[in-house]
C-alpha cells in the first residue's frame, strides 16, 4: 500500500496546536472547508442507554440546524448517533486507522456517506490498522478540533475518560448530560469535582453557544409534524412548499413514501 494513496491537508489547523504534539500528517477524504467552521466535539460510550440516545440525538440535530459542525470518532454507539443526527454533511469523523480501512465495519456505510458529504480525517497512512494507541491519539484530535467537548455518557476507566482529560488540559469546557447515579459513573466523578458542567436544557445550552440563536427557529411546526413519519402525500397536501424546500435543504428524506427527519 503506497503512503500517498490519500491527500494530505496542506494548511495549518490552528485547533490542533492545543495537542501535545501537532500531527505529522493529516490525511483526508471529503470537504476540508468544514475544518474552518464552528465545531463542537461529542464523544461517549459505545453502549448508550435509551435516555442518552434520545438527548444526544436532539443535541446533535439542533447544533447542525444552527450550522455548528459536529466532530466525533465514527465508532459504534454515541459517535454513530452523533454523525447520523447532525447528518454526514455536517460532521467531521476522525478515525484511528488508515483511510482505506472502514472501521468499525458496522459503520462502513456511514463512514462512506461522511466521505462523500462531510469530512473524514486520519493521522495514519493507508494500511495502518487501528490499535490501542491510535484510538487514544484519535481521541486527542477529536477533542482538539472542537470549541467545547460534550460527553454523552461514560463508564469509569473507559476510553472516553481520556477525552475528558485531554479537554481539561486544553482548557476547554466539558459538558455532560444529567444522569442517574449509576448510569454514567465516569462523568459523575468529574461532576463531583466540579470539573465539568451539566446540560439541563438543550435549547438554553445551544443559545449559550450561539448568541443570536432564536428558539423559534427550532420550534418548527413542520419538522414536529414530520417526526410522526407522515406519508409523502399527506405531507404535501398539508405543507406543500415546505416539503420541497426542506428536502432540498437536506432537513428531511423521503423513504418508502414516508418522510423522515434528518
Amino acid at each position: 500500500m503506497i503512503d500517498d494513496k490519500f491527500d494530505k491537508i496542506d494548511f495549518l489547523i490552528p485547533e490542533l496546536n492545543s495537542m501535545k504534539n501537532y500531527p505529522k500528517d493529516i490525511f483526508y477524504i471529503g470537504n476540508t472547508n468544514l475544518l474552518k467552521k464552528k465545531k463542537v466535539s461529542i464523544v461517549g460510550t459505545r453502549k448508550p442507554i435509551s435516555y442518552t440516545k434520545i438527548l444526544i440525538n436532539e443535541i446533535s440535530t439542533k447544533l447542525s440546524s444552527c450550522n455548528i459542525y459536529v466532530v466525533s470518532g465514527a465508532a459504534m454507539g454515541t459517535d454513530a448517533i452523533v454523525h447520523k443526527a447532525a447528518s454526514p454533511k455536517n460532521t467531521i469523523a476522525v478515525v484511528a486507522n488508515g483511510l482505506d480501512i472502514k472501521y468499525p465495519s458496522i459503520n462502513k456505510k456511514l463512514i462512506e456517506e461522511i466521505e462523500q458529504q462531510g469530512l473524514v480525517i486520519s493521522a495514519y497512512k493507508a494500511g495502518e490498522k487501528p490499535r490501542k494507541y491510535t484510538f487514544v491519539h484519535r481521541n486527542e484530535i477529536v477533542v482538539a478540533l472542537g470549541d467545547i467537548l460534550i460527553v454523552s455518557q461514560a463508564d469509569l476507566n473507559s476510553g472516553t475518560i481520556s477525552s475528558i482529560e485531554y479537554a481539561l488540559k486544553m482548557n476547554k469546557k466539558v459538558y455532560t448530560l444529567p444522569h442517574r447515579i449509576n448510569d454514567s459513573l465516569g462523568t459523575n466523578e468529574y461532576l463531583k469535582k466540579g470539573l465539568i458542567e451539566v446540560i439541563y436544557d438543550v435549547d438554553s445550552f445551544i443559545e449559550s453557544l450561539m448568541p443570536n440563536y432564536k428558539k423559534e427557529i427550532l420550534n418548527d411546526e413542520f419538522l414536529e409534524y414530520c417526526k410522526n413519519y407522515p406519508s409523502y402525500d399527506e405531507a404535501v397536501l398539508k405543507y406543500q412548499s415546505k416539503v420541497f424546500e426542506y428536502e432540498l435543504e437536506g432537513k428531511i428524506t423521503i423513504e418508502n413514501s414516508k418522510i423522515i427527519v434528518n
